[in-house]
């Protein structure tokens, strides 16, 4: 899938997401004829992995003039240091002043939802974490949380535009509507095999009607080879997934033959429930994780004017002049 340019919406541009006194400034510097080239560092609060550039330079390309400027920046997905300075702009102030604001929080929110999907697939011990956390957040952001998780190491994502913006394809197996609305799962697995894609794998939803393990085999039974795996997302009130069910789930598939069946699971899955699942040798072939991912808090990026016109500057507190990083790169 090819990948897709972020949605720079025009609020962003015209600065009506931007904190008011970055308006005020401009307008004032305006009045008074000055228009400084700057050197602005960002640097964030805790560690993590670096995610949002990409995003932040398709809008410093629509804003920034294209001689006299420059971008230093660490690459999308890299491991970030406390207090590291990840991106540094050089480039009249007026170009990209009022951007501080959406600049900082596409790096806050990215950082820290690819950060928490990273921590997911540490521990997972190789099998594919799914991020399925777009339900858990307002839609305007969905695509970004789905590609902040795949740039935190997710295999996928479950929305098509966050795939989109990822250049993959996006996860999914069937909802328990489907399952209720025809009033069977195995009518539910039938029905999407009949209409899905081939190459959209047959994986299905066994916690909606039956015991898993009884429903389990009965998908099995009818669709043989043609059946990927099943997925156990078993609500809080039975209990939720546990290790003794995949464990015993696993068994009786194996004994019935079907070896080739795999096992994903879902539901309030968090880095150390997977840890857990892991060091019980749960044979868990993929994990879908929500709102571990989609409620992160952001890993909070502040922005500094460190030169002006080549001169060392710096609030009370802070270190004047251009903070040496050899891990930046220039990007523009």
């Amino acid at each position: 899938m090819v990948n897709q340019g972020f949605d720079i919406r025009p609020s962003i541009l015209v600065g009506d997401t931007a904190d008011v006194y970055l308006q005020r400034t401009l307008t004032i510097l305006r009045n008074e004829g000055l228009n400084p080239i700057v050197a602005m560092e960002f640097h964030c609060q805790r560690s993590g992995i670096f995610c949002g550039i990409k995003e932040v330079r398709e809008l410093l390309e629509k804003v920034l003039p294209e001689v006299g400027s420059e971008v230093w920046t660490l690459e999308e997905g890299e491991a970030l240091e406390k207090n590291e300075v990840a991106l540094r702009i050089k480039a009249p102030y007026g170009s990209f002043g009022l951007y501080e604001t959406a600049i900082c929080g596409m790096l806050s929110s990215c950082t820290g939802w690819a950060t928490a999907a990273h921590e997911c697939v540490e521990v997972a011990k190789g099998a594919p974490v799914v991020c399925m956390g777009a339900r858990h957040i307002h839609p305007n952001v969905a695509a970004n949380i789905d590609y902040s998780a795949v740039v935190g190491g997710c295999a996928s994502c479950s929305t098509i535009l966050g795939a989109r913006l990822s250049g993959i394809t996006p996860s999914g197996t069937m909802p328990h509507a489907l399952t209720l609305l025809l009033g069977d799962t195995l009518k539910a697995a039938e029905s999407f095999g009949r209409h899905m894609p081939q190459e959209i794998p047959r994986v299905v939803l066994v916690d909606t009607y039956k015991d898993e393990v009884e429903e389990s085999l009965n998908v099995a039974r009818a669709l043989g080879e043609r059946l990927r795996g099943v997925r156990l997302d078993t609500p809080l009130e039975r209990g939720g997934v546990t290790r003794d069910l995949v464990k015993e789930l696993r068994v009786r598939l194996d004994l019935a033959g079907f070896r080739h069946v795999e096992i994903f699971v879902s539901g309030g899955f968090t880095p150390e429930r997977i840890r857990q699942f892991g060091e019980s040798d749960a044979p868990v072939n993929g994990y879908g994780v929500g709102s571990y991912i989609s409620s992160a808090p952001p890993n909070d990026f502040t922005a500094d004017i460190c030169e002006i016109e080549g001169r060392p500057v710096a609030k009370r507190g802070r270190t004047p002049g251009v903070t040496s990083n050899p891990h930046l790169d220039r990007v523009m």
